[in-house]
């Protein structure tokens, strides 16, 4: 079970990896707005709703930044330029 949620994870970090930041950010909130769904319902509908909900809020404020990524040096200090 253990290496089944960890390929799992390896997964959908490789997926995001070449997402742009809209697809990352609709990402991101479809699986926190379902796993609040589930949380709050108890049952795979409210899940479904949840991740949808949070899947297309996270999309619409991603399209809505204005372009700008923050990158973190090796050093630690971050800096902003442009998204890829």
């Amino acid at each position: 079970m253990k290496l089944t949620k960890t390929i799992a994870v390896l997964t959908v970090v490789g997926a995001l990896a070449g997402c742009t930041t809209a697809e990352q950010t609709a990402t991101g909130r479809a699986a926190i707005g379902g796993a609040i769904g589930a949380v709050t319902t108890g049952d795979l509908g409210g899940a479904a709703i949840g991740a949808f909900i949070g899947g297309v809020g996270g999309y619409l404020l991603g399209k809505a930044a204005d372009g700008n990524c923050r990158y973190r040096r090796p050093d630690g200090t971050v800096f902003i330029a442009k998204c890829p």
